[in-house]
């Protein structure tokens, strides 16, 4: 079964004269100069936060020993570009008192008035514009997108954080699920749904963990010579139908469906209808399934058939394995069911008194020995074959006793 994920929400903008500041990701950062470590220089290296103590992403730091001319002719000795994780570091700096700038584009956005280097130096110089200071200089109109934006940034952390959640106990859930810790499985999956209801994997992911809880208990009840079909199995089925049909139609009025959810629902649901032995809506349901994921069409037919003919429905089970056969000709097993589904319609010749099988019937199993020459059912087909007469094609050979 196809398995589908939640996707995580993404941070917020600020849209307003302060996103340059906060989220600083709209110009592109100058190149650094090239200049060449020398003896007798000094380095500079450390971090850049906005105003809303994120990293800034983009922008470079420039040194200027210029602090008498206008912002447009000022001259800048060294530029130096922050990488993605707000870092940046120089070298090759000349010994000196410089004023450093976090610039943007062509809008500085801090700068620390005095850093001097002797020769040799190591300079750690960090920029956090969340501080109290650099707030009280911002604009009432920044300081409202500021806030407005912290609001909604602290919005989206809130519902990453219960998604990020929800991943996890669906993760653990399917780890249960297929280790066959069915109970802790539900009681996740239970907190999942209470969580967020309206999330459809998370339901059919609940239905696969109720029907592996009622498959194990049917399957004690047979091993201890009780009914496998009592009250307390029946009611379990009955839940993984009731959340199978919750998930699917939940992903139907989602605002992207997803096939291979609704896929996955559709075929689980019709497991669970098969074990309760109601292979009319199991049936149903299979076709549901191939309509929704057609690439996987011959794999939901041909659990179509099988569940029919395990239900002694054997024209409608041999109409299945022809749809999954039209789907994947090469679907061994298919032609097996047809094959299955059909004998027992033959009949005896009266006068020859010789086995003559129904229209269609050696042709599937004849089909079946060329596509599964050592398949698990190719000595019962083998016998099948030589029983009515007719001649075995196939590279199989019997293992020799």
């Amino acid at each position: 079964m196809n398995r589908i994920g939640l996707k995580i929400g993404k941070t917020s903008k600020v849209s307003s004269a302060l996103a340059v500041a906060l989220l600083v990701v709209f110009a592109t950062a100058l190149p650094a100069r090239s200049i060449a470590q020398a003896t007798g220089t000094a380095t500079i290296h450390g971090h850049v936060n906005n105003a809303a103590g994120q990293p800034v992403t983009k922008g470079e730091i420039r040194l200027s020993t210029d602090r008498s001319s206008p912002a447009k002719e000022r001259k800048y000795q060294y530029t130096f570009p922050i990488d993605q994780n707000g870092d940046y570091k120089g070298s090759g700096i000349a010994p000196g008192n410089y004023v450093v700038f976090v610039f943007q584009g062509d809008l500085s956005l801090d700068f620390n008035e005095s850093v001097v280097f002797a020769t040799g130096d190591d300079k750690t110089v960090n920029f956090d514009m969340s501080r109290a200071e650099y707030i009280e200089k911002m604009s009432p109109e920044d300081k409202k997108a500021l806030e407005e934006y912290k609001k909604k940034n602290a919005e989206v952390v809130a519902a990453n954080s219960k998604i990020q959640n929800l991943n996890a106990l669906l993760t653990q859930a399917r780890a249960d699920n297929k280790s066959g810790n069915y109970a802790a499985a539900i009681t996740a999956m239970q907190q999942a749904t209470t969580a967020k209801p309206d999330e459809g994997i998370l339901w059919i992911t609940l239905g696969d963990a109720q029907l592996g809880s009622a498959d194990a208990a049917a399957k004690a009840a047979k091993a201890a010579g009780t009914s496998p079909t009592d009250a307390a199995i029946t009611a379990q089925y009955n839940d993984a139908v009731t959340s199978y049909k919750k998930g699917i139609d939940l992903n139907a009025a989602s605002k992207k469906p997803s096939p291979e959810a609704a896929a996955a629902g559709y075929n689980q649901l019709g497991q669970a209808y098969g074990r309760m032995g109601n292979a009319k809506d199991s049936a149903d349901a299979y076709e549901m399934a191939a309509k929704a994921q057609p690439a996987s069409a011959s794999m939901y037919y041909f659990n179509e058939a099988a569940t029919l003919y395990n239900a002694g429905k054997l024209p409608e089970a041999s109409a299945a394995a022809d749809k999954a056969i039209a789907a994947d000709p090469k679907k061994a097993e298919a032609y097996y069911i047809k094959g299955q589904a059909l004998i027992p319609q033959a009949t005896v010749d009266p006068k020859t008194q010789k086995i003559v099988a129904p229209p269609g019937c050696i042709e599937a199993y004849q089909t079946y020995l060329e596509l599964a020459p050592d398949g698990p059912h190719a000595a019962d087909v083998k016998g099948i074959l030589e029983g009515i007469g007719a001649q075995v094609k196939s590279s199989y050979k019997a293992p020799k006793k």
